[in-house]
């Protein structure tokens, strides 16, 4: 059986999140009811990670098997097609082998979000940042943030469901930078916990506003305690970057 690996841009905002759900449309619903249209099969979409309602990606991979052979910018150029009602795309279909799995081959993971900080509200990119009216310290959260990088117990900013085996994670990276009145809080990982992103960027507000100090930001991870932690930010400032493979 060909199986292909789909690189897809979607915005999360009229969805329920990545998987499937019995209280709306997600994102692998409607991919899934787009290929049966121009495959006549029924398939599962295995992706590399799952993404909440509201959160969006600029790079999610996922991979199908199917029956009959196609050519895969037949199979992109089908699936966009039939996607056109939805705000996704197929930005790359490929060719690969059963070795490859979206999920199990990925070595990294990377996410990006955004913050918007200005007096004025956000008109194009509203329901695609977190908007806060008053600026934020770039450089004491940067510190703060040097924290994160490593080995830890991520449990501080790991939601209550989640339903990891266990809180340790290993961050490989995380930048925070600005463009104007976007603020960029770019991370990669192999893989994170429920929430994790979120939870971390709404503590590192705290130490932007100046109402914790880098330490008190330390404390809280070391606290191994989602009490300890700031708020989760929105979803709607979240996307999923990009998966590297070997």
């Amino acid at each position: 059986m060909p199986r292909y690996k789909l690189t897809i841009e979607y915005d999360g905002t009229p969805f329920v999140g990545w998987q499937h759900q019995a209280n709306g449309i997600s994102v692998q619903s409607v991919i899934e009811s787009a290929i049966e249209a121009f495959s006549r099969e029924k398939v599962r979409l295995h992706a590399a990670g799952r993404t909440d309602a509201g959160v969006h990606a600029l790079g999610q991979v996922a991979h199908i098997d199917l029956e009959k052979h196609f050519p895969a910018y037949k199979v992109r150029e089908a699936l966009n097609y039939h996607l056109r009602s939805y705000p996704v795309v197929i930005i790359n279909a490929q060719e690969t082998d059963e070795l490859f799995h979206a999920r199990f081959s990925a070595m990294e993971r990377a996410y990006c979000y955004k913050v918007l900080c200005r007096s004025a509200p956000p008109a194009l990119d509203k329901k695609r940042v977190w908007y806060i009216k008053h600026p934020l310290n770039i450089e004491v959260m940067q510190q703060a943030a040097m924290f994160l990088i490593g080995k830890h117990d991520f449990t501080t900013f790991r939601a209550s469901e989640c339903q990891a085996s266990s809180p340790i994670r290993t961050l490989n990276s995380f930048k925070i930078t600005q463009e104007g009145d976007l603020i960029f809080f770019n991370v990669s990982a192999l893989s994170f916990l429920h929430h994790q992103v979120r939870n971390m960027v709404g503590s590192l507000k705290l130490v932007g506003e100046g109402k914790w100090s880098p330490e008190d930001f330390k404390s809280a991870l070391d606290a191994k305690n989602r009490q300890a932690g700031g708020p989760t930010a929105p979803a709607q400032g979240l996307y999923f970057i990009k998966v590297s493979y070997s």
